[in-house]
């Protein structure tokens, strides 16, 4: 036991161990909540339930992740990230599992929204970026921001034609089960991911709810949270609606599968990019240029004919961008206030994201089922990236006073 102890902690010494584990946790967690969308149509069609019941269950579960973030990272802060992970694992689980057995609206947004929000808020990447952010050297922190992300969009590539193997040979009740069998994989890894605020290299003393204080006053974070609500919007509306809106245009539902393994297989590059040149230049200048590559990028796709290449055109512009946000988005984070609160300061950024996750998926099942059209709230996206674009300008990127001064 001895002997097994002392591997661990040096492994968790070891740099490219810790992100291997923790792109590992990334890539299962935001990879099979990448397949939801896939079950949209055949589940409804199944249930004899409309479009708005499968969104708002995804609505619903985007919201409790938000909401459960910082409440998480608080815990994470506090008690260690490891117990966190494993609890967030077993719930994230149990929903999944839940929703292939759901037999009424009520409880498949009990499953699918509450329990699998409230599991994916304790098993996700914000706590691993926080948990990386405290074990790796400040000098690499960016690039393991970087690399993590780029796994979640490994996950995202490799998952979803794996979830749509699983839907067309067994049916969604198996291939749900199969998928929650798959989380609970991070149960396991989650014991390599430890650390809290307490070992922080910080040297002065100051609370969390000083943390919290000193970031509420600053209008960096304030504009940092109002542009990952965009963030959340994009990837949740995209996330969840392409796929059926690709079948609706007279395509395949392969192309559909295709179009988001895509974004995540063009995002390994972008999130790996992005967490490089965060070292170089100004992450809020990258971010402005993420989101008005969104926007244009959107605008096109529904302006142009609709056909295989376009969607494939778009999901690879859309993958660049599509997670490439988070190492720039937390790294500033870290960078103004340090690691030793990030669990928590980046999960008050992440809820903004939530929200905006919440508003994209239900507007967007619940605008079709009322006009037939999805067209509304692709404009809508437009114009929430051009105001992205603008909000991250004025962001001042010096670490707070508090560091400067230490």
């Amino acid at each position: 036991m001895g002997e097994t102890g002392a591997l661990l902690g040096l492994l968790r010494r070891n740099f490219w161990f810790l992100v291997g584990i923790g792109g590992l946790i990334s890539l299962l967690g935001f990879g099979i909540r990448a397949n939801f969308g896939l079950f949209l149509a055949p589940m409804s069609a199944d249930l004899g339930w409309g479009r708005e019941v499968f969104a708002l269950a995804i609505a619903i579960q985007d919201l409790m992740w938000g909401l459960g973030q910082p409440v998480a990272g608080m815990i994470a802060d506090r008690f260690g990230t490891g117990r966190v992970l494993a609890i967030g694992g077993a719930l994230y689980a149990l929903g999944i599992y839940g929703m292939a057995h759901a037999t009424s609206p009520g409880m498949f947004h009990i499953t699918g929204g509450l329990i699998v929000g409230l599991g994916m808020s304790g098993a996700s990447f914000p706590l691993v970026l926080a948990a990386l952010g405290r074990m790796v050297p400040e000098a690499r922190r960016n690039l393991a921001f970087g690399i993590c992300t780029a796994a979640g969009s490994m996950g995202q590539f490799l998952l979803v034609p794996l979830g749509q193997a699983f839907l067309a040979a067994y049916g969604w009740p198996v291939a749900l089960t199969l998928l929650a069998l798959m989380i609970a994989l991070v149960i396991p890894l989650s014991t390599i991911m430890r650390g809290r605020a307490a070992e922080a290299s910080e040297s002065d003393k100051q609370s969390m709810g000083q943390a919290m204080t000193e970031a509420r006053k600053h209008s960096g974070y304030l504009y940092l949270t109002a542009g990952f609500f965009v963030c959340g919007f994009h990837i949740a509306f995209i996330g969840t609606h392409l796929p059926a809106y690709i079948t609706d245009q007279g395509l395949s539902a392969e192309l559909g599968a295709q179009s988001l393994a895509l974004v995540g297989l063009f995002n390994i590059f972008g999130a790996i990019g992005a967490g490089v040149l965060g070292n170089r230049f100004q992450k809020k200048n990258l971010l402005s240029f993420l989101y008005l590559l969104r926007a244009v990028a959107i605008a096109l796709f529904i302006l142009l004919p609709i056909g295989p290449t376009t969607v494939l055109l778009f999901s690879a512009a859309i993958g660049l961008t599509w997670l490439s946000t988070v190492p720039l988005t937390s790294g500033i984070v870290a960078q103004l206030f340090g690691p030793r609160y990030m669990a928590t300061l980046f999960g008050f950024v992440f809820l903004s994201h939530q929200l905006g996750s919440f508003l994209g998926v239900w507007l967007g099942g619940k605008l079709f089922d009322e006009t037939g059209s999805y067209n509304v709230v692709w404009w809508l996206g437009v114009a929430l990236g051009l105001f992205a674009a603008l909000v991250h300008l004025p962001i001042d990127e010096r670490p707070a006073t508090r560091l400067a001064a230490a």
